[in-house]
């Protein structure tokens, strides 16, 4: 996925409003908010809140910083990864995200898609006020749960500042959090991920069956034609998950399999790069495939758009942009937004001999703020069904879509 995109995206069209409280004469300039759920604190609305992220997170705290990438690392040739060492934090980075998502199922076969997303936002690399109130990092988290048989999407978020440890992110072992919402390696190398509010929430362990994925040029994932619009980029594509999800009164006990996606860099969309369309794909014969397609104002497909296909042996394949034929089939008409998202796909990898057709399992998956500024975006578990070299497949996974209603990305991203 796209780091930049992604974050900024959720991180200004999802915080309807949040707490704010008044802690240092720095706090008073940027955010002096905690918990996102903590009522006890006086409420914004999403206009000022808008307002206010877009200053911190593109212009940083005083004029010193209105070079975004001035005080940070950007994603470049070069870089190793080594894991487990890479699933930490990279605070050097301006952006860096940690996102999963799965389908899960019971013992009866009641089917559950879920996200968990922590995001880490730098806001200033070097804070001059040595209080612990000073403001490095932001975090975001994000938790939502399709429940496919009631046909009911359950969405929450966070938003905090490490403060006195309210939030966080390790960069010497793979421990995130916020509040009490967190994900973290186990002594056994599983992920433990644990969120909850009070109408839903997920307690799951992840065993990795697979090495991690590097996407791009060795995990280099170029987003644009600037040398430094890129990112670094890998994907755990198999996640064996079991656990528990509440829903209300009720809890489930689940099994299935996740994906986990980690980025860090400090990169934008270009100007004309309106939106993406972003598949996570698990095929049961054990291989997988990420792809993106980045979306451009004259209706075209970017060139930096690709993906990635990853063998059920683990040994992985770059896909270029001409690589992939990507073609939406069928269209939901959204009755609150009135965007038309394609929610059926055919995907079509000639030199796999892959084809492909892609379905959402359930049409209202979108996310809408109309209080702030009005962008929307959709995303969900999907089905699929198709051939690889004419024996017949099928698989699970994830699709994103941005950019079909409301102003284009790149007018916040570049």
């Amino acid at each position: 996925m796209i780091v930049s995109l992604r974050l900024l995206l959720f991180y200004f069209f999802h915080c309807h409003r949040i707490s704010e409280r008044i802690l240092s004469s720095e706090t008073k300039s940027l955010i002096g908010y905690r918990n996102l759920e903590q009522h006890t604190f006086r409420m914004i609305y999403p206009t000022r809140l808008l307002a206010i992220l877009f200053v911190v997170l593109v212009f940083g705290v005083d004029q010193q910083n209105l070079t975004f990438s001035k005080d940070w690392k950007q994603g470049q040739a070069g870089y190793q990864f080594s894991f487990p060492r890479d699933h930490a934090s990279h605070p050097e980075y301006k952006i860096e995200w940690w996102y999963y998502t799965g389908n899960l199922v019971t013992q009866k076969f009641r089917h559950f898609g879920y996200q968990l997303t922590f995001f880490r936002v730098g806001v200033k690399k070097r804070p001059q006020n040595p209080s612990r109130w000073a403001v490095r990092d932001l975090y975001l988290t994000h938790l939502a749960i399709s429940d496919l048989e009631k046909e009911n999407f359950h969405f929450s978020e966070k938003l905090n500042r490490s403060g006195p440890g309210w939030a966080g992110a390790s960069s010497k072992s793979y421990r995130i959090w916020n509040g009490q919402w967190k994900a973290q390696l186990n002594k056994s190398g599983e992920h433990e991920l644990r969120a909850r509010n009070k109408d839903f929430g997920i307690k799951l362990n992840l065993n990795p069956i697979k090495s991690p994925t590097l996407h791009g040029l060795l995990g280099v994932s170029q987003k644009g034609t600037q040398p430094g619009n890129s990112s670094h980029y890998y994907s755990l594509t198999r996640l064996q998950t079991k656990g528990r999800i509440w829903i209300g009164n009720e809890h489930f006990e689940v099994s299935g399999m996740s994906w986990m996606d980690h980025e860090f860099g400090t990169t934008f969309l270009e100007s004309k790069q309106i939106g993406w369309d972003w598949f996570g794909i698990q095929l049961n014969d054990g291989t997988d495939v990420m792809l993106f397609q980045l979306r451009r104002s004259d209706g075209q497909s970017d060139r930096h758009s690709g993906g990635t296909f990853t063998a059920a042996s683990g040994l992985t394949k770059k896909l270029n942009a001409s690589d992939f034929i990507l073609k939406p089939l069928k269209m939901w008409r959204s009755p609150y937004s009135h965007a038309v998202y394609p929610i059926e796909w055919s995907l079509e990898i000639p030199t796999l001999f892959l084809k492909l057709k892609i379905r959402a399992f359930m049409l209202d998956q979108e996310l809408r703020t109309p209080k702030s500024t009005g962008v929307t975006y959709w995303e969900g578990p999907v089905e699929i069904l198709g051939s690889r070299r004419r024996h017949p497949i099928q698989g699970k996974g994830y699709l994103e879509m941005t950019g079909y209603a409301g102003k284009p990305m790149s007018n916040f991203l570049r």
